[in-house]
């Protein structure tokens, strides 16, 4: 091969090798930043977020949880898995079992603060938990999933649960407007744990999009994730009464469907999810619930990790950050590009990854 083709297929090569690790760093997640931070009604910005393509090093980040009871914790767990593996760095998952095992989670952080730990994932079970953490916060504590009351914590990786609930709160205004518009219209919430996670403010934003409509909230009942939980105030509920809709978490949602099935109640009332999971988009595609959002927790889970490791690595905090709420409806158009959206059908529950 004379000089001119071996040189030639050099700087080609260069080339092919430099388009290769700009294509590997060139992805971007849709994300948006929201002010003012922690308060329930925000301004979000659109914000094209480059994530990273390696750690500088294999930081170790503990993560805290709830539960991982349900498809939304899973699929945050999902992401933090799969974006810890991406950088090369160390995590490792503790969950409370319950939104009412607030002791647990507060032993389980302080064991993450004394351990081998650079940072701490807290998925908190109240928004007021450090009020009762009375040691030093000598690690970074970013804000998983759900907010935190605390000056300290100045990252929260999530949605605001205000605007999910007035989402959910507009479509069943909006669909009422068009079916029943000058019918008196009932709803009925099976919410999550009172004053724990994202609940009230769900309540909030659905209270707000109903205002000046035909709906009205019929009756309110809250319930650890539990289905048999739901599936029993399903049974008081409609005994009591027949709502026009039923709005709850995707757990209560799935129970729902079978319970309206069994009374033959499938035509007479319409069911809504606040959050997405495998059984709510079946529901959707097969039109037995009407609507859910959306709230992309994979992306979530992998964007904790990100921003957990950009902040070790200088960055300032990031703020509220985190995916826009996506509509879900029965309309197939609604229903694609959901890879951010759920975990993987055979995947498990993880607690640790190693680099």
């Amino acid at each position: 091969m004379g000089k001119f083709w071996q040189a030639l297929l050099t700087l080609t090569t260069f080339g092919l090798s430099c388009l290769s690790a700009a294509g590997a760093n060139s992805q971007t997640w849709p994300l948006e930043q929201r002010h003012p931070f922690n308060a329930k009604i925000q301004q979000a910005q659109a914000l094209d977020y480059h994530p990273l393509s390696k750690a500088q090093q294999a930081w170790r980040i503990c993560a805290l949880v709830p539960h991982l009871k349900d498809a939304y914790w899973i699929g945050i767990d999902y992401g933090l898995i799969q974006q810890a593996k991406h950088l090369g760095v160390s995590l490792d998952l503790f969950e409370a079992g319950s939104y009412y095992h607030q002791d647990k989670q507060l032993e389980q952080l302080s064991a993450c603060m004394k351990g081998d730990y650079d940072a701490i994932l807290l998925g908190a079970v109240s928004p007021n938990l450090l009020e009762q953490f009375f040691e030093p916060l000598t690690k970074p504590v970013l804000a998983l999933v759900n907010k935190l009351n605390a000056e300290q914590v100045q990252t929260h990786i999530g949605v605001n649960w205000y605007q999910m609930g007035l989402s959910a709160g507009n479509f069943i205004k909006a669909d009422a407007k068009a079916h029943t518009p000058t019918q008196p219209t009932t709803l009925a919430l099976l919410a999550g744990p009172e004053n724990l996670g994202g609940t009230d403010l769900v309540e909030q934003g659905i209270r707000h999009a109903l205002e000046g409509s035909n709906v009205s909230i019929s009756a309110i009942q809250h319930a650890d994730n539990n289905r048999n939980l739901y599936r029993d105030q399903l049974q008081i509920l409609l005994k009591a009464q027949r709502p026009n809709y039923i709005l709850g978490s995707a757990v209560a949602i799935e129970a729902a469907v079978s319970t309206l099935k069994q009374k033959q109640l499938t035509q007479d009332i319409k069911l809504v999810s606040s959050y997405l999971s495998p059984a709510i988009l079946r529901g959707l595609k097969r039109q037995k619930v009407v609507y859910s959002n959306d709230d992309l927790v994979v992306l979530q889970g992998k964007l904790a990790i990100d921003v957990t490791v950009k902040q070790l690595e200088g960055a300032a905090p990031f703020g509220d950050i985190g995916p826009a709420i996506v509509e879900r409806t029965t309309s197939q158009n609604t229903l694609s590009d959901l890879s951010f959206s759920l975990a993987e059908a055979d995947f498990y529950p993880l607690y640790q990854v190693r680099p």
